[in-house]
């Protein structure tokens, strides 16, 4: 496997430098585990590989804000896999991350892609890495769609053809 860095441009290490912050003291990473990391990549890779690195990571970090978040469940697999099922089989559709229950196969064609979404899912899982200005980003969707809760949530950022949003804070 190819390292983050590997085979990327300077400009990689100087964006994330500018790009990242660490957490609160009292957030801890993740235990890194293989399952988690499949997980996470899986996802980072189905929805965002269009988007290069910093699309990748952005989703890896909304899968990262959820599972830190009372609201969804506490393991990336269960974040990443979060939707309606008719017996084993998610329903079309009606899933939180779109690529799970699109109906298509999880069949990865893009090796380098692929390298570089284990990478930057062993890094998030194993850091305090977090990206600027979607630091608490529990969701996103595509700009060809409107969701009806995007109504409801505070926009955050825009990354490529994604826009990333967080549950409002009372205050």
């Amino acid at each position: 496997m190819k390292t983050l860095l590997a085979g990327l441009s300077t400009g990689l290490s100087t964006a994330l430098f500018f790009s990242c912050a660490a957490f609160p003291a009292s957030s801890q990473p993740y235990s890194f585990d293989e399952a988690s990391q499949r997980c996470m990549a899986e996802a980072m890779y189905f929805e965002a590989r269009g988007e290069g690195w910093r699309g990748m990571l952005a989703v890896g970090v909304v899968i990262q804000n959820r599972v830190r978040h009372p609201d969804y469940p506490n393991t990336v697999c269960a974040v990443v896999r979060q939707g309606r099922y008719w017996g084993n089989a998610p329903v079309k559709h009606k899933c939180q991350f779109s690529y799970w229950c699109d109906g298509k196969p999880e069949e990865a064609t893009d090796e380098d892609a692929l390298d570089q979404a284990l990478d930057l899912a062993k890094t998030l899982l194993s850091t305090n890495l977090k990206l600027v200005g979607i630091e608490d980003a529990t969701h996103y969707h595509a700009t060809y769609v409107q969701p009806p809760w995007t109504k409801i949530l505070e926009r955050r950022d825009q990354i490529g053809a994604h826009i990333f949003y967080a549950k409002i804070n009372p205050k």
